[in-house]
């Protein structure tokens, strides 16, 4: 089962376009990175930029509206995620139980859907997008 974990960290909010996390955080967590990738449960994982740094494209209208950060009414941002693969949720929850929080850092895990736990028209809708969306092997 693969599941994101989502770092929610705390003060992230209000975080400076060019806001970076401490050597000493950076260690702590690449620690914690590591143990994920060794017992082969890590798929993929990334640190994101403050939310002042980025942007929100939303629909008013029917018509794209795009708003730079900071963004005044957020309360929580994800800070990065990790996506991992393992047995159970409640194995998600004993590892990211594990990792180096700082003081009201939250990390959200969130199951991600699976192609079977869709109807079978859906299921023949993916696939057929994936199959137009690969490119041609005997190019």
């Amino acid at each position: 089962m693969r599941f994101m974990m989502l770092m929610l960290p705390a003060g992230q909010c209000d975080a400076a376009p060019d806001a970076r996390p401490s050597t000493e955080a950076v260690a702590k967590m690449m620690r914690f990175n590591k143990s994920l990738q060794e017992a082969g449960v890590l798929l993929a994982l990334d640190g994101l930029h403050p939310p002042s740094a980025g942007v929100r494209v939303s629909s008013v209208d029917g018509k794209p509206r795009i708003v730079d950060g900071p963004f005044a009414e957020t309360k929580e941002v994800v800070g990065g995620y990790w996506m991992i693969d393992v047995a159970s949720r409640e194995e998600a929850v004993a590892w990211a139980s594990r990792c180096p929080l700082n003081p009201s850092d939250t990390i959200e895990i969130r199951q991600v859907f699976e192609l079977n736990e869709f109807p079978a028209e859906v299921q023949q809708m993916v696939l057929e997008t994936r199959a137009h969306s690969q490119p041609d092997a005997s190019m």
